[in-house]
């Protein structure tokens, strides 16, 4: 008799740790999530950029092209990104840059960036 109601204790505990039905809409979590980044591609895209795999861990970036890539300029203050190319000394022809890029920055100076 004993052992019957242990066991039905533990029955009657043990369904209390059930699992609850997740929250549909409105909720906290995960409720509104956009693991594609549909809302950011479309940002994106109607600033004419390209959503796409970047940089060394592959993550979503939105590349454009600015307005005065491949501008000539001599520090990177005359450059839109403030990415002023120093070997060619333009403007760099899309943003983000990944990778190691030397620059030249708002002095003039030549410098290396190296962004992931």
């Amino acid at each position: 008799m004993r052992a019957a109601l242990w066991i039905a204790l533990a029955i009657f505990a043990l369904s209390a740790c059930q699992a609850e039905a997740p929250e549909t809409g409105g909720g906290y979590g995960l409720a509104g999530y956009d693991p594609g980044g549909r809302a950011q591609k479309t940002a994106c895209e109607t600033r004419g950029g390209a959503f796409k795999p970047g940089g060394a861990s592959g993550a979503l970036a939105c590349f454009v092209t600015p307005k005065d890539a491949g501008k000539s300029c001599s520090k990177s203050t005359e450059c839109s990104t403030g990415n002023c190319l120093a070997r060619s000394q333009t403007c760099s022809p899309i943003e983000p840059l990944f990778g190691c890029n030397e620059l030249l920055d708002t002095e003039g100076r030549r410098v290396t960036l190296c962004v992931d």
